[in-house]
């Protein structure tokens, strides 16, 4: 198969090869930056005072994976959060037996994330009277600050035969623990969530005029890949199911004029002058995928300025990829 690569202005790499980039942003202002790496072997860490200057920034490894058994394979999707004042990394694992056996985990910091000791706290636990949460293929983990609490938001796979990948949210009450059962929040209801996999993955959150709008990634991971979104009011129940509204079409696909294909796995962050909100995603510069999607490594960073509609709602729209000051 020949690979037609179509560079544009479009689709210039902010990073090249991390996929299911999080960028995260410090009380001081300044910006981490992590990715799933094309071997899923480690978690690494940029930091820079600036969005630019994460383009060039030294990575840092912060772990590396397992030689055997949990966590030795598949290291996906990791998100840099900070609770309580202190540093925590979410992310997945698998088995080097059973690359799928994948389940979510978190390291915690003892100081700065550059500079201070990481350690693992283990895998995510579900609530004492949880009997099911994590125990099939469990991934992508977020975290939401609510009203004095944080909810764990994350996607896992249900059913036997052709599995069925569903986001749920639990309330936390702990860094690596639950304190209430899953609650349902999405499963793949439209075509364009069911190209080859029935998926629903990668959520984030973005807070815009008293809504809180959780975007999320669809269908398997070629240039079928793309983002849809939920939303739900400020102050509502985000445990009960009914609080989320769910839009029937994507909200960012692929678009061949522009070189950007299956696009998805995205993070917010603010830009620095405080306003301007940035959506940065990851996809390839062509459709064209020998072997598995998942390890075809060009998988590039790109971002867009999330900008807003009439009533309020985001729209996410490709942009000429160009340096970031603000």
């Amino acid at each position: 198969m020949k690979r037609t690569v179509k560079k544009t202005e479009y689709n210039i790499p902010f990073i090249e090869q991390r996929a299911d980039p999080y960028v995260y942003r410090d009380e001081d202002g300044s910006y981490y930056f992590t990715a799933s790496v094309p071997e899923y072997d480690r978690l690494m860490l940029r930091h820079a005072p600036t969005l630019e200057g994460l383009r060039s920034a030294e990575e840092r490894v912060l772990w590396t994976r397992h030689a055997s058994g949990p966590q030795s394979a598949n290291i996906w999707a990791p998100e840099l959060h900070k609770i309580h004042g202190r540093y925590y990394i979410y992310y997945a694992g698998g088995d080097i037996d059973d690359i799928f056996e994948i389940r979510p985990y978190v390291l915690a910091c003892d100081g700065d994330p550059m500079t201070g000791r990481w350690y693992e706290l283990g895998p995510m636990q579900a609530a004492d009277d949880d009997p099911f949460s994590f125990h099939a293929f469990s991934l992508d983990a977020t975290i939401l600050p609510y009203r004095g609490e944080h909810y764990y938001i994350w996607a896992e796979k249900v059913g036997v035969g052709k599995q069925i990948s569903n986001l749920y949210i639990a309330r936390m009450a702990a860094p690596n623990k639950l304190a209430t059962v899953q609650v349902l929040l999405t499963t793949p209801d439209y075509d364009w969530e069911r190209v080859d996999f029935w998926v629903n993955e990668g959520p984030a959150i973005l807070r815009h005029d008293g809504k809180i709008f959780l975007t999320f990634s669809a269908s398997a991971t070629g240039a079928c890949y793309c983002m849809g979104m939920l939303w739900a009011e400020e102050g509502s129940d985000l445990l009960d199911p009914l609080s989320w509204h769910k839009l029937r079409r994507p909200v960012l696909t692929t678009d061949e004029e522009k070189g950007v294909y299956g696009p998805g796995h995205n993070s917010f962050v603010p830009a620095e002058d405080g306003k301007t909100e940035l959506c940065f995603f990851h996809a390839r510069q062509y459709p064209e995928i020998i072997g598995d999607p998942l390890f075809d490594p060009n998988r590039h960073v790109l971002y867009l300025t999330v900008r807003y509609d009439d009533q309020g709602f985001p729209r996410f729209e490709l942009e000429k990829q160009r340096p970031l000051n603000f």
